[in-house]
């Protein structure tokens, strides 16, 4: 689990989002749209406005760890693991990780909101990972594993800066958020041998040692919400 979480098994999901949104901490879901542009450029992925309130961006360190997370969520459609947040057009694996980029590692879900909603993703994408590190994730060091959420109306951007204001305010972590909350730019889908990783490489090192043990966290935690 997050090591500077003060509580254990993430338990910080079972009281404190919930309470959040019982107290009436939304916003209108009458909020405005970020205009999405659309782009020619090979390979990227945009945005329309009828697509974006089933849309969210979140980086959260190694792709490979978010995917496998996120998938298995009951309301998630697709994720797909890639690249945003940076200067470059088609960026590569290896020039995203030498930091030249500007570039996070993330994953693009996608998800019918009349099953699971964009503040559950939330709760799933804070108690997951360590907010509180910059630019890092455990072994994972560099503004490629930086933690971001990349918000497609003003809806999400509300609703993930309180989320944000009220755990910093709760104490739920010893040290402050990080995250980057920034508007969605151009995603750029990572190579295909990326997709799916520990789907299809459950026993290759990193999959054992990394994600496996955050994985069978995850299920426990939130063996409510999984497909």
């Amino acid at each position: 689990m997050p090591a500077c979480c003060k509580f254990s098994n993430w338990c910080l999901t079972l009281g404190f989002l919930a309470a959040l949104v019982a107290a009436g901490y939304l916003v209108s879901r009458n909020a405005s749209v970020i205009g999405q542009q659309t782009s020619q450029q090979e390979g990227a992925v945009t945005v329309s406005a009828t697509d974006e309130s089933g849309v969210v961006t979140l980086g959260a360190g190694c792709f490979w760890c978010v995917e496998a997370v996120f998938e298995e969520l009951e309301g998630v459609t697709s994720v797909t693991s890639g690249y945003m947040g940076g200067t470059v057009d088609n960026p590569k694996y290896r020039e995203v990780c030498s930091g030249d980029t500007g570039h996070a590692e993330v994953c693009r879900i996608k998800f019918d909101p009349e099953k699971i909603s964009f503040q559950k993703l939330l709760e799933v994408f804070f108690v997951t990972h360590n907010p509180t590190t910059l630019n890092r994730q455990g072994g994972d060091v560099g503004t490629e594993y930086r933690s971001v959420i990349f918000y497609y109306n003003e809806e999400q951007r509300q609703l993930a800066e309180l989320i944000k204001e009220k755990l910093d305010e709760s104490g739920a972590f010893s040290r402050p958020i990080v995250t980057e909350i920034s508007p969605a730019s151009t995603f750029w889908p990572a190579e295909d041998y990326h997709q799916d990783y520990f789907a299809t490489n459950p026993k290759r090192g990193y999959c054992r040692a990394v994600i496996a043990p955050k994985m069978k966290k995850f299920r426990r935690v939130f063996a409510d919400d999984l497909k």
